[in-house]
């Protein structure tokens, strides 16, 4: 599998262009070799199980939120955080590295801008798990902070943190949007990585809802998908409900079937668990 590179959206959608100048920070692709650790750095031992862990998925579906470095009088860069990634970058094999090149000594307007813009803008799940990881690796934040921060639950954020520990394999499904968050939420009840990666690859390829991925980790099998009900002959879906079905489930990140009849009609929208629900909710509400 070609190793993705490069940031994405990741922490670049959090702080939009204009804040660029605001916030003395410049987004750059930096080569690591051209990087030193910062000598302050509080953590003394890392644990290397986690970083080849991190590794693994940096090969799979590159780096998702950037580190933070300031310029060095050598005219290289001191690391001031994300030491994690950075030594796992390394261990991918990477040579460059996206990074926030900062002038001034503190990040506490970096941190602002995260908060503030984490709820609004529109990041997948991963993106969103792995900003909320940054928040707590850099800049010292617990589950509960974190979570009256940004307005959600802790269970809310802690669940969304639980994608991160999913199989790289299927965090590309996720960041590709051939998976849904609330699939990929349902199946984090498996403890066996490859029977994850096997059910989340069957939910891809036959398309199951999320009750159907339930199913199935449930079982321990795969669970049988339902067959479409055929249409009636003349009765051919409108490709503009079909439009907009699939506009509501990418808006809403799972499972919405638009179903009509005579006289009104009807929308079901697929969750995993009550915090999933809230998340939908507030997605809702979020356009009033």
């Amino acid at each position: 599998m070609a190793r993705r590179s490069g940031l994405g959206r990741g922490l670049g959608a959090l702080i939009p262009e204009d804040a660029e100048e605001e916030l003395g920070a410049t987004f750059l692709e930096v080569p690591i070799d051209s990087i030193v650790p910062n000598p302050f750095q509080p953590r003394e031992e890392f644990d290397e199980g986690g970083i080849a862990a991190l590794a693994d998925s940096i090969e799979q579906v590159g780096v998702l939120q950037p580190i933070l470095v300031r310029p060095a009088a050598d005219g290289g860069y001191q690391l001031i955080a994300g030491e994690r990634r950075w030594r796992a970058s390394q261990q991918a094999g990477l040579t460059v590295i996206p990074a926030i090149v900062r002038e001034v000594r503190d990040v506490s307007a970096l941190e602002h801008a995260l908060i503030e813009n984490l709820h609004r803008q529109d990041l997948n799940a991963l993106e969103e798990a792995a900003a909320y990881q940054q928040l707590i690796d850099d800049f010292g934040f617990t589950q509960e902070a974190l979570a009256q921060r940004v307005g959600k639950s802790r269970p809310a954020v802690a669940n969304t943190l639980r994608l991160l520990n999913l199989p790289p394999a299927i965090q590309g499904l996720l960041i590709d949007g051939r998976l849904a968050a609330a699939h990929a939420r349902a199946l984090l009840g498996v403890e066996d990585r490859v029977e994850q990666q096997r059910l989340a690859e069957l939910a891809v390829a036959e398309g199951w809802s999320v009750r159907q991925v339930e199913q199935a980790v449930k079982e321990g099998a795969p669970a049988a998908p339902k067959a479409p009900t055929p249409p009636e002959p003349g009765m051919t879906r409108p490709a503009a409900l079909l439009e907009l079905e699939e506009l509501l489930s990418e808006h809403l990140d799972t499972r919405v079937a638009v179903q009509t009849g005579a006289k009104r009609g009807k929308i079901v929208i697929d969750f995993a668990d009550l915090d999933d629900l809230e998340r939908l909710y507030r997605l809702i509400i979020a356009g009033d």
